[in-house]
């Protein structure tokens, strides 16, 4: 039987600097910082998290803020358009919103939808969709509440330097639905009501370069440990190499690089992100994984501080 994905767990990201990417995120698009980490891999950069009141899966984007990394540039392997989901109605306020900040964005129709699209301060390309699917957030920020303020990602565009194998992987291997075409797009549902569209970008274009505004991976979601390993064992038989699983302390995650290059991780819902501070304090203060705490001390110098600013 093939294994049908939830859909999107997470979406990470490499950005600039670390607070124009709190106050963009937090202050602009009104997502809670739910966590503040660093990089396992390089624990003198940041690993910031936003997403939903509660933090789940599907609403989740994270970021390594490389202040004095070069730029990226957007292209085959990677998450071209990251999406957000709002409420139906308020397509309006975000336009507003968006312009009473100067940044520059343009309305856009496909599969029926009508999609306002923006880039972040470094350069990640994103966009709003208005849909009824998925619970209204309870989060508020500033003059953004429930009615209006994302629900979670709406999906992603992917730039596939083998589209046509990407799509096969797609429909076949993460038993995603092909739901329809439309001109340069094929576009793929996923079982959930949230992080649940994928548009497939066709034709081919100059190969992505990581660094500041793209994104580094795309993860999909495992209910639990043991459903990870039955989906490693799954992508494997695809002949896909994958990586051992990875403790990420809030998820474990796998990895591999999909036919057109993207790189693909598969995370667990389990823990999440209340292991280690409670629910109401997330995102407060920097939380180190315990490899790491003994350097607290010079880590806290040497990384900017940051804070979350109500920028109405």
């Amino acid at each position: 039987m093939t294994k049908k994905s939830m859909g999107i767990h997470h979406i990470t990201a490499v950005v600039g600097n670390p607070q124009e990417n709190v106050d963009f995120y937090a202050g602009v698009l009104g997502l809670r910082l739910v966590k503040q980490t660093v990089n396992f891999d390089d624990p003198g950069t940041y690993h910031l998290y936003f997403g939903n009141e509660e933090a789940e899966p599907g609403t989740i984007i994270t970021f390594f803020p490389w202040g004095d990394a070069y730029k990226g540039r957007i292209g085959d392997g990677q998450v071209g358009v990251t999406t957000y989901v709002v409420p139906p109605g308020a397509l309006d306020f975000w336009e507003n919103r968006l312009a009473g900040f100067d940044i520059p964005a343009t309305k856009s129709e496909r599969f029926g939808e009508q999609y306002l699209s923006f880039d972040d301060p470094h350069g990640l390309h994103l966009e709003i969709v208005a849909r009824q699917d998925g619970r209204d957030s309870t989060w508020s920020f500033g003059v953004i509440g429930p009615d209006k303020a994302i629900k979670g990602f709406g999906g992603a565009t992917l730039y596939s330097s083998n589209a046509e194998k990407t799509a096969e992987l797609l429909e076949t291997g993460m038993g995603l639905e092909r739901v329809g075409e439309e001109s340069d797009l094929i576009r793929f549902r996923s079982t959930s009501e949230i992080g649940n569209i994928i548009d497939l970008k066709k034709a081919r274009s100059k190969a992505g370069k990581l660094g500041v505004g793209t994104v580094h991976h795309i993860a999909w979601r495992a209910k639990d440990n043991e459903d990870q390993l039955d989906w490693k064992r799954h992508i494997e038989n695809f002949g896909l190499g994958v990586t051992p699983v990875q403790d990420r302390n809030y998820f474990n995650a796998i990895y591999f690089r999909e036919y057109g290059d993207i790189l693909f991780e598969i995370a667990t819902d389990s823990p999440g992100f209340a292991i280690d501070e409670p629910q109401e304090a997330l995102g407060e203060k920097l939380m180190l994984p315990q490899q790491y705490e003994q350097n607290r001390a010079r880590l806290q110098q040497e990384l900017e501080p940051i804070q979350v600013r109500v920028l109405d």
